[in-house]
């Protein structure tokens, strides 16, 4: 798609960072000014949003989003909404607007329960782990493609919790993905503390163990900067998962990914929220990006992962 290919001819990497086997590079790109909308968690924490099931029945697939407030409010691809009646991960990135409702599409990532904790949804600080968003992303396409709906195949992302689950060591009595996040947080934490940002940062590309798994982009580096802890754990905790894997000696070759996503497959749809969802398909690349007032405001583009591929196995503790 051409405004995909234009954003990120304007972007430039910089020097990478590395903590254990987990690289960041920054893209950095001339931007000013302050966002237009609010994020979910300032706009949750204003008073502004609130985020329930559907009905008293409620329904996995679908939660409803009412916006009080004057400004539009972002929600990001695999952000993760806590309570109700089962924890929640967003399945891609919508602009809700002001003085709205409307109704978001989700994918469970709490297997076992189905009752309510709280009326309404917070959220934690988590995302959907990198890996398991990029196959995510890649099922969304698929379901937009299809039938025009942005569904995951739900069996198929509890599978996947339960693969990274058991692999790590990690035990929830309701199958929750923020299980894995509590057992491994000081390892995750350690992370955030080694890796900054840079000046004009607005996005990064990911690698682990030497190989790129994906990159992520926001038309302002204020709103990087607020979003990054949430895609940093993501993408940490894949890292922690994957500690036993073999390194590419080879550093990543970021422009040739980044010129890989700008060649990829394009379809446009019109947004839940916003603007149009464009979604991104390749060679073993899925991912999606929300185009919406003229300009990019998210990419996410990911290396697809075999599910399952990974053996290291580490301690956790029961929730």
């Amino acid at each position: 798609m051409r405004i995909i290919e234009e954003t990120l001819s304007r972007v430039t990497a910089g020097a990478g960072v590395s903590f254990n086997n987990l690289s960041v590079i920054p893209l950095v790109a001339a931007n000013g000014g302050e966002p237009d909308y609010l994020t979910l968690d300032e706009a949750l924490a204003r008073g502004n949003v609130r985020v329930t099931e559907t009905s008293e029945a409620g329904d996995v697939p679908e939660l409803r989003l009412e916006n009080l407030g004057d400004q539009p409010v972002l929600l990001l691809d695999g952000e993760e909404l806590v309570g109700a009646k089962q924890n929640r991960v967003l399945n891609l990135t919508i602009l809700a607007p002001a003085k709205s409702t409307i109704t978001i599409p989700v994918s469970c990532v709490e297997a076992g329960r189905w009752s309510h904790t709280s009326p309404e949804f917070s959220t934690k600080g988590r995302a959907f782990y990198a890996a398991g968003r990029a196959r995510k992303a890649d099922q969304v396409t698929a379901s937009l493609r299809t039938s025009g709906t942005r569904h995951s195949r739900q069996g198929e992302v509890w599978e996947d919790i339960a693969a990274k689950s058991s692999r790590m060591e990690s035990h929830s009595d309701t199958a929750a993905m923020e299980c894995l996040y509590d057992d491994y947080q000081d390892q995750v934490e350690e992370y955030l503390k080694a890796i900054e940002m840079v000046e004009g940062q607005v996005g990064a590309v990911f690698a682990i163990n030497g190989q790129i798994r994906g990159v992520e982009l926001f038309d302002f580096s204020v709103t990087f900067r607020k979003l990054m802890p949430k895609l940093l754990r993501s993408y940490a905790l894949d890292a922690i998962d994957e500690q036993a894997g073999s390194a590419d000696s080879k550093p990543p070759d970021v422009m040739r990914f980044l010129s890989a996503v700008a060649a990829a497959d394009g379809s446009e749809h019109l947004a839940v929220g916003e603007g149009d969802d464009i979604r991104i398909s390749g060679q073993g690349l899925a991912g999606g990006a929300l185009s919406a007032r003229e300009r990019v405001v998210h990419l996410c583009a990911f290396q697809l992962q075999e599910m399952g591929s990974h053996e290291q196995s580490r301690g956790g503790q029961p929730c």
